[in-house]
């Protein structure tokens, strides 16, 4: 009776490991689905932020140039001092922009840490 007793105790322990170690597989295997997205995401979000600067800078490159040619006469040092001004206070404000937006917290991992609080709540079955 004892053998029976400490041999169940065993195979439920090994079940319990095993299902524990289950458990962490999948949380892995998620986490490292979310990382490839988000990845992937960063990747096509920079690519396309590089892309919209050169065609910005491009685009103010020669507005710069038609307001400079519109006041060649006379008052060529106001329009260039002007444009100087509105540019750095553009970047400024945009500079000020994205790091509030890095110091907001991202959810890089929301979908593990929901299905973790999930498994914490969840109560185990009965061992048969």
């Amino acid at each position: 009776m004892e053998h029976a007793k400490s041999s169940g105790l065993l195979a439920s322990l090994r079940q319990l490991l095993g299902t524990l170690l289950e458990i962490a597989q999948i949380r892995l295997e998620l986490i490292s689905t979310e990382l490839e997205a988000e990845k992937q995401r960063w990747f096509a979000v920079l690519w396309l932020a590089a892309l919209a600067l050169v065609c910005i800078a491009l685009g103010l490159v020669l507005l710069c140039g038609t307001v400079l040619l519109l006041f060649w006469e006379g008052y060529r040092l106001a329009a260039c001092a002007g444009l100087a001004v509105v540019f750095l206070g553009g970047g400024a404000l945009l500079l000020a922009q994205a790091r509030q937006g890095l110091r907001q917290p991202g959810g890089v991992f929301q979908a593990s840490v929901a299905e973790l609080r999930r498994d914490r709540g969840a109560e185990l079955p009965p061992a048969p």
